[in-house]
């Protein structure tokens, strides 16, 4: 009996046959693609029946394939195999009737994972650190907003009524929201997702949810992609609509995604600890450098679509330059414990849009690196002595140039997903930024 075969059983036991199955193949820009598949036609998941394009891994972001990747149509758009992610058959709670999803990658005809998936890029980045005996641990934050209905998709969003304009942490706004929270909160609980403390963000509407730590980094991964197809799709059943996008409300903070990071070796002691609570080690202190070092190579996966960059613009509420600091919300890079068991450093630059899988893979070989090279590490934020970092780009096309030209996101992610996602992403922008937008109506059209 295969793994999935018994994962199955094990459904049906608890909730019956499914009704459908929904196959979920995780795209570079973490849409979710697929097919649904009638409950009693498992055996064609199970037997390799159930196939999709290999190029279904890497559209744009408005869903069309992109020639300049040399996939698709170009090659005759070859089929892959669907097979299913071990662990994550779930129900889907939200939906009308017994709905089942589970995760999917695609494999050729000799069972080895695409290429050009995303997870198996993380994948790859977890090995180098289990060759040398080292574990990485990780917890995600992801932050949301809540907006009312819109009545066409191209209207501005605004905040359902009643919310203060700064609604930090504040219980009340919990309460208001408590149907909705509560319903997130039991979806994710029978998904089987390590959520921990669910807090009202800054912003009115805007909310934000932490992940337990695990030495799992893909279930991490995994659980912050299904956390978002969960939150829209119940948040779309109260008749509000929720949003991930970076930066839905120009003057409100944007949607961020905080990765806590720490390495454990193979009894179990974290790499990062420091014999006291005044100095940071030597290694924590090569992680952070080699994190910095690679800030700026991997924006374009930190920050993957144009709004991404309205974050990192002036007084944006977002970390905007490669700098770190103890304890410092204010840093690119904070550190929240330097010894004990919870050393670990907090990486705060990437919005709630991106890929997780690629998001983690990009931090961890950062930290990777840092560990295996001589990186500069700038004075923290706290010392006199700093000065301010030059800040990241806060152009889109400027940061994918700087990915296309990487050293380091050619040994991370491979010369060919390098050039297939600097592929993607200047389609994207040919595409975006070449229409013009109700702006450019308004202040020119009458005036010049």
């Amino acid at each position: 009996m295969s793994d999935f075969q018994a994962e199955y059983d094990a459904y049906c036991n608890e909730y019956g046959t499914p009704d459908r199955i929904e196959m979920m193949l995780c795209d570079l820009n973490a849409v979710l693609r697929g097919k649904w598949l009638p409950g009693d036609e498992v055996d064609k998941l199970i037997n390799g029946g159930v196939r999709l394009p290999m190029s279904t891994y890497a559209p744009n972001i408005l869903g069309s394939e992109v020639e300049a990747t040399g996939l698709g149509i170009t090659i005759g758009d070859p089929d892959g195999f669907i097979v299913p992610v071990d662990g994550t058959l779930k129900p889907v709670p939200w939906a009308n009737g017994n709905v089942a999803q589970v995760l999917v990658e695609m494999v050729d005809e000799d069972c080895n994972i695409s290429s050009i998936s995303t997870r198996n890029h993380l994948r790859n980045v977890i090995d180098r650190f289990e060759k040398e005996g080292l574990h990485p641990v990780v917890a995600t934050e992801l932050e949301f907003y809540i907006v009312k209905r819109r009545d066409d998709s191209s209207d501005a969003p605004s905040p359902p009524d009643g919310l203060p304009d700064a609604q930090n942490y504040d219980l009340e706004v919990l309460n208001q929201s408590e149907a909705i929270l509560t319903e997130i909160l039991e979806a994710s609980k029978a998904q089987g997702l390590a959520t921990d403390a669910l807090i009202a963000e800054y912003g009115p509407g805007q909310f934000e949810i932490n992940f337990h730590h695990t030495d799992d980094v893909l279930a991490a991964a995994d659980t912050a992609l299904m956390f978002k197809r969960l939150v829209i799709g119940i948040v779309d059943g109260h008749g509000l609509e929720a949003t991930f996008m970076a930066k839905p409300y120009a003057e409100e903070p944007g949607n961020g995604m905080h990765v806590h990071a720490s390495v454990v070796d193979d009894d179990g002691n974290n790499i990062f600890a420091s014999e006291n609570d005044e100095d940071v080690s030597p290694r924590l202190k090569a992680a952070v450098a080699g994190v910095l070092g690679t800030m700026r190579d991997m924006q374009a996966i930190f920050a993957p679509h144009m709004n991404s960059y309205r974050r990192f613009q002036p007084n944006s509420f977002a970390p905007s330059a490669p700098d770190w600091g103890l304890d410092h919300r204010g840093a690119a890079i904070r550190l929240p414990e330097i010894s004990g068991p919870g050393a670990r450093l907090e990486h705060r630059i990437s919005g709630a849009d991106v890929n997780p899988y690629l998001v983690l893979a990009a931090i961890l070989g950062g930290i990777h690196y840092g560990l295996h090279h001589e990186c500069d590490l700038p004075l923290p934020l706290e010392d006199d002595k700093s000065s301010d970092a030059e800040p990241l780009t806060h152009d889109w096309t400027t940061a994918v140039a700087l990915f296309e030209e990487s050293d380091f996101a050619k040994d991370l992610f491979g010369e060919d997903y390098q050039k297939i996602y600097t592929a993607v992403r200047r389609d994207e922008i040919k595409e975006l930024t070449s229409i013009i937008t109700a702006v450019e109506y308004r202040y020119y059209l009458s005036r010049l």
